[in-house]
């Protein structure tokens, strides 16, 4: 899904460039003129940046920035400022903003912006619950559960419990093993990850690991 962009841009002819480099970019473009419209557009919801010029009419860019920060809005702001404006780009960004473009700008380095900006403001993922046959495994709380009852591991099995729980159905040599999990330590033989495995099949359950003779071990679904 395309992000959406609020232009907030009263010259016609800038706007029109706006919209046009914006949507061949990718993205889904509003365009409002005034600063009573885009106050209502922003604080509405539903855009994820807005490109917001300080001259509009009715009510201008720091007015709108304002306001739509003291109604709790966070969405991005790039304010378009004049280039020998240094007040006004001061007053943007202690103001609100995120960032500002100097007019008359590069369309690309304003498109870099943008991007940037949206990466900036989007949440970053919670680590995924690992799960697989009744065990689950939390990388974020280092919870781990089997049909629902928790179950205590130390840090080296977590590890290695999250490592069969990466590479579901696979078989993993010892090799591999000692390196995902010990990283490769010296003293670290291979008889470690059968030590290991002893102590994951204690706790997870005696037919979770299979050893697959000559090769390795494989994490059974359950």
């Amino acid at each position: 899904m395309s992000s959406r962009i609020l232009v907030a841009e009263d010259e016609p002819r800038i706007a029109s460039f706006l919209k046009k480099g914006l949507v061949a970019a990718g993205f889904e473009v509003t365009v409002v003129p005034d600063g009573p419209g885009v106050h209502d557009h922003v604080v509405g919801g539903g855009f994820d940046l807005m490109v917001l010029d300080i001259g509009l009419p009715g009510l201008d860019g720091f007015a709108v920035l304002h306001r739509i920060r003291a109604a709790g809005s966070t969405v991005p702001v790039i304010i378009l400022t004049a280039r020998d404006s240094v007040h006004d780009t001061v007053a943007g960004l202690t103001g609100g903003a995120d960032d500002y473009m100097a007019k008359p700008f590069q369309f690309e380095e304003l498109l870099a912006r943008v991007r940037l900006r949206l990466e900036r403001a989007r949440p970053a993922p919670d680590p995924e619950v690992l799960a697989s046959g009744g065990l689950e495994l939390d990388p974020r709380t280092r919870h781990v559960a089997v049909h629902g009852r928790t179950v205590e591991l130390s840090a080296r099995e977590f590890a290695l419990a999250e490592t069969f729980l990466r590479h579901p159905g696979q078989v993993l040599s010892r090799d591999q093993l000692l390196r995902l999990v010990w990283g490769g330590e010296p003293g670290s033989g291979s008889n470690v990850v059968d030590v290991y495995v002893r102590y994951l099949r204690r706790k997870l359950g005696a037919g979770r690991i299979t050893t697959v003779r000559g090769t390795g071990y494989r994490l059974e679904p359950g």
